[in-house]
């Protein structure tokens, strides 16, 4: 049995039985004015984070969402695109389609506004997805993606890009790993379909993505999320895992490498009212401005009166590239 098989057995046992805390948060990350989550789908919310920004879903989005769950977040999505396959969601487990298709049901009666026909559900894998190239807006999947082994990883993100419009956004929540993990936990099919052995370091992670194109990266939160402890698990040392939210948008690649945003911040404080670098930044005196990565190191360089804050890891727009 494959790893992949691991996992669709697992999600299979989940969606016929409900696993509250399977692998992840059970809270509703999001909530808006009119909207009820079913009490199901709360139970049913099998993933580590939020991928629902409302920064993202504009102008009724078409959105696509892999790894479908108990419907939760294609219900909040929904929210923001309310018309007939707006949202469309994928998963490879037919268990869980059916589930989240009678969840839909129940979310019709607590949500006078919501219809069953604002989500296509469509059975697929994230390895080829069954959606045309360039037709969405907003992709999105929530601690899946950490499941696959790296090769597959590489697909299912390219597959991500290949879908999505220019500009268009992939927005994920995964768990990562800074530290090294031994091959017992690495092959163990099961911790990886729970979402803790296949955990990755951030920039490797960031790498995946950049490789695939995507020109603007934002990671957006970082939380803590698991330990692997000795008393517990294969391992002879604590092995704390964390999760990222983070965003990835198709836009072009520049010349001198992506825009990775990690929450950095420049501040002149200089004598001048403001510093402009020439470059296209410009820097007002003793007002912090975001910037990406590369340009916090570049200013940094520019101007010896110019505070660069360390990665707070928590970007949410705004600022310089």
């Amino acid at each position: 049995m494959s790893y992949l098989d691991a996992t669709q057995d697992l999600y299979k046992a989940a969606a016929l039985t409900p696993d509250v805390g399977l692998c992840c948060t059970t809270n509703p990350i999001w909530q808006f004015p009119g909207l009820s989550i079913p009490k199901i789908m709360q139970e049913m919310n099998y993933g580590c984070g939020s991928t629902v920004s409302a920064q993202d879903l504009v102008n009724n989005p078409k959105i696509l969402y892999v790894g479908v769950g108990g419907g939760m977040e294609l219900l909040q999505f929904s929210y923001f695109s309310r018309q007939t396959g707006g949202v469309t969601g994928v998963d490879s487990v037919d268990e869980m389609l059916e589930a989240s298709k009678k969840n839909f049901k129940i979310a019709e009666e607590e949500n006078d506004w919501f219809q069953s026909d604002f989500v296509n559900l469509v059975k697929g894998d994230a390895l080829a997805l069954p959606v045309a190239d360039e037709s969405i807006d907003v992709a999105a999947q929530n601690c899946l993606f950490n499941i696959f082994k790296m090769e597959d990883l590489k697909k299912a993100v390219a597959e991500m890009y290949r879908v999505l419009k220019p500009h268009g956004r992939l927005v994920m929540s995964d768990p990562i790993c800074e530290q090294p993990m031994n091959d017992a936990l690495r092959n163990d099919d099961r911790l990886r379909a729970l979402c803790l052995s296949g955990s990755i370091p951030m920039k490797d992670y960031i790498k995946v993505l950049t490789d695939a194109g995507f020109g603007t990266i934002e990671i957006r939160a970082k939380h803590s999320y698991r330990v692997l402890s000795p008393n517990h698990y294969p391992t002879d040392e604590l092995i704390h895992i964390e999760s990222i939210e983070i965003a990835a948008i198709k836009d072009p690649m520049p010349a001198d490498g992506p825009c990775v945003f990690t929450g950095k911040t420049a501040i002149y404080y200089g004598d001048e009212a403001y510093f402009d670098d020439g470059a296209g930044h410009v820097l007002m005196q003793n007002q912090p401005l975001a910037v990406c990565d590369k340009t916090a190191a570049a200013l940094g360089k520019a101007h010896p009166q110019i505070h660069i804050s360390e990665s707070t890891y928590h970007y949410n727009g705004g600022g310089c590239c």
